[in-house]
């Protein structure tokens, strides 16, 4: 990664932060101006920033889930040469997310020093959004790694997976403005967006947004859910193509 990290901090970090400028600094002034209240007693960036930092750790999984695991069966076959050692299958992928994972924290991290260097989380416990965010990006990523892993000839199934399922779910999500303002027949795409339970989590730390006990529960357990099945359905699928 590190031969590429200029590019890594530009897609990961810079993409995010123009998002930041544009919205959160920029048209933050409009909507403060004629919609003071609206977003439950904070400004627009404040609203705003914690669904852009859920957003940005899931944008950079579904970078990093989709053609990097199809390389590792079929263009370089990365996975092949691990695979004649001793590690078995389960390593391969544990080692995959690890190191996915520990760019998302990174990513994160940098994303979340920025947003408090704006004034954006308010909150002391503002810092526990980072592992929410994280969270956020393997309960996308790891179905996706699951699916990309099944994958065995690239007809543009992840250009469709990026215009058909992460942007509809990056704009009607509650990552502008509240789900609840959304029409009834659009409502369901937050419901189980992994970014939607991401960001309600990150909004109740970073700056108090009310968010019943019991509601928090079932965003934690829905993110930890959906890891897990994908978790779990990327071994498989290795298993199948690599053999045991």
């Amino acid at each position: 990664m590190n031969s590429y990290r200029w590019t890594l901090l530009a897609s990961s970090v810079g993409t995010p932060v123009l998002y930041l400028f544009a919205m959160g600094v920029g048209l933050a002034t409009l909507v403060d101006r004629t919609a003071a209240g609206a977003f439950g007693g904070v400004g627009y960036l404040a609203f705003l920033a914690p669904a852009l930092l859920a957003s940005a750790t899931i944008m950079t999984a579904a970078t990093e889930f989709t053609y990097p695991v199809m390389d590792g069966f079929k263009w370089r076959r990365v996975y092949y040469g691990p695979h004649a050692s001793p590690l078995s299958t389960d390593q391969i992928v544990n080692g995959h997310i690890i190191a996915i994972t520990a760019r998302l924290t990174a990513t994160t991290i940098i994303y979340f020093l920025i947003v408090a260097a704006f004034g954006a989380s308010p909150s002391a416990a503002g810092a526990a959004a980072i592992p929410v965010a994280v969270l956020s990006g393997l309960a996308f990523g790891l179905p996706l790694m699951a699916y990309s892993a099944g994958v065995e000839e690239d007809k543009g199934q992840f250009a469709l997976v990026m215009r058909f399922v992460v942007t509809p779910m990056f704009l009607f999500s509650g990552t502008f403005f509240p789900l609840d303002t959304l029409p009834v027949f659009l409502r369901w795409i937050g419901w189980i967006s992994p970014l939607w339970h991401g960001t309600e989590l990150g909004r109740a730390l970073t700056y108090g947004y009310d968010v019943p006990a019991w509601l928090a529960v079932v965003h934690v357990l829905f993110l930890l859910v959906l890891a897990v099945i994908g978790w779990r359905r990327a071994r498989t699928v290795y298993a199948r193509r690599l053999g045991r």
